[in-house]
């Protein structure tokens, strides 16, 4: 029977793959490959269009997956009833039944600051766990870097006094995906989300303010805006206000007036709709003391053009153009196997071979290098976080994450950050890191 809840557990991890995964892991087997010691990196090729940079995140929800990875005997029957694995060795059920992650990880830090072909994180592990573990992490790692970038460009245009709130639930590409939208979100530079269970989870309070609906039908059913209002300040005292419903500049004078009378309190108010510089412009002198927040498909070019033309806007609720837009089309490469570095040379794909360490001077540039070169006074940034399939990496709040992305985005050139064609932080590669991929090339077209 079909199961249409298709809620995701932690127990159906080992599932949660593409199934070309499987059968090169069932012809690892038969191949007795399958122990090999490998290692993939997990890099992107060319950053989305407009981006100077990008924030890593995904990293915990990576760890989580890799302390969890199992079969259980209800999912290895579930493969075997599928018919798909009638000529796999027999040796494969025994391998899925035993199954933990044994091997290492090393990664940048969540909140940090990559490029264009920097290996996020690198797995080495016996062949088919290395392989069998990359849909998921390209999954969480992909998604959550494009959210966290979205959101750091964000605040970094709108600046640090302003409040940025997470409203992207209902745009995000699935429930799972929109609680991490939410953390990536928050990791990235924006101060709360509306997602009830995502800011519970990761000890939040929920924010957020009305919405239409309950504006129209108490106006309908107990009188007017100002009556629907007065009643969700009895539940909500001094809550935020959506006030464009009917006629922004109308309630925004009623409110005054209730102010100056001493009728109300107020935090703020939000206006969803209608020209929103103009109208900021105009609640302003209505309302002196009140936070003004403006949504409505608003992302980072707005944000920029509204602050430019003078808007009276104190914070921005960011939604479908934070959880959506071009994908971070994160890849993950196989660089070595039983000690012998390898790359793909198909055209616009390149990989550069070997296991590779990113080598940073802080603002300056980064020295793409292999893992057994000296720092010689940069700073290394791929750290080993899980050892022999125990995390050894100590996890980290979404305040340490935040602040790590700020102070990466802080860090970089001014060309880099800019919204409209970015100038690429410069990426070196090594002489060692040249001379391997020379040397592994020239060794492929002998053979």
């Amino acid at each position: 029977m079909e199961d249409l809840e298709l809620v995701i557990r932690p127990e159906d991890y080992s599932l949660l793959t593409d199934l070309y995964q499987l059968t090169m892991t069932a012809c690892y087997v038969g191949e007795k490959l399958d122990q090999q010691r490998a290692s993939f990196e997990l890099s992107v090729r060319r950053l989305p269009k407009g981006f100077g940079y990008l924030i890593a995140m995904g990293l915990a929800q990576v760890l989580e997956y890799l302390e969890k990875f199992q079969f259980s005997e209800a999912q290895i029957s579930a493969l075997q009833t599928s018919g798909i694995f009638d000529h796999a060795p027999e040796q494969f059920w025994t391998l899925l039944k035993g199954s933990r992650f044994e091997g290492d990880v090393w990664a940048v830090p969540e909140g940090t600051a990559v490029f264009a072909n920097e290996p996020l994180l690198r797995v080495e592990a016996p062949l088919w766990q290395a392989q069998i573990a990359e849909t998921y992490l390209l999954n969480t790692i992909n998604y959550q870097t494009l959210v966290a970038t979205r959101a750091a460009r964000m605040r970094d245009v709108a600046g640090e006094n302003a409040t940025l709130l997470e409203f992207g639930t209902r745009r995000a590409f699935s429930p799972q995906g929109s609680v991490w939208a939410a953390r990536a979100a928050l990791a990235g530079g924006l101060d709360a989300t509306s997602n009830v269970l995502a800011a519970l989870k990761l000890g939040r309070k929920p924010t957020g303010t009305m919405a239409h609906s309950l504006v129209m039908a108490l106006n309908a059913l107990e009188g007017t805006e100002s009556q629907a209002f007065t009643a969700f300040h009895h539940y909500f005292p001094g809550a935020p206000l959506l006030i464009d419903t009917y006629d922004t500049i109308a309630a925004a004078e009623t409110l005054s007036k209730q102010l100056k009378a001493g009728e109300i309190q107020l935090a703020g108010v939000r206006i969803d709709s209608g020209d929103l510089l103009e109208l900021s412009k105009k609640v302003r002198p209505l309302l002196p003391e009140v936070s003004i927040f403006a949504s409505g498909d608003l992302d980072e070019y707005r944000i920029a053009d509204l602050k430019a033309k003078g808007a009276q806007i104190d914070g921005y609720g960011l939604g479908t153009q934070l959880v959506t837009g071009a994908p971070v089309n994160g890849v993950y490469k196989l660089v070595e196997i039983d000690g012998i570095p390898v790359m793909k040379e198909a055209t616009g794909k390149v990989t550069y071979p070997g296991r590779k360490q990113i080598f940073r001077q802080a603002g300056v540039s980064d020295r793409l290098g292999l893992m057994n070169e000296d720092a010689n006074g940069e700073i290394p940034l791929l750290q080993l976080v899980f050892k022999q399939g125990q995390r050894i990496a100590e996890s980290e709040t979404i305040a340490q994450i935040r602040d790590r992305a700020t102070k990466s985005v802080q860090s970089l050139p001014e060309p880099a950050r800019q919204l409209e064609n970015p100038i690429a932080f410069p990426v070196e590669l090594s002489h060692a890191l040249s001379e391997l991929t020379d040397r592994t090339r020239q060794r492929r077209h002998l053979s």
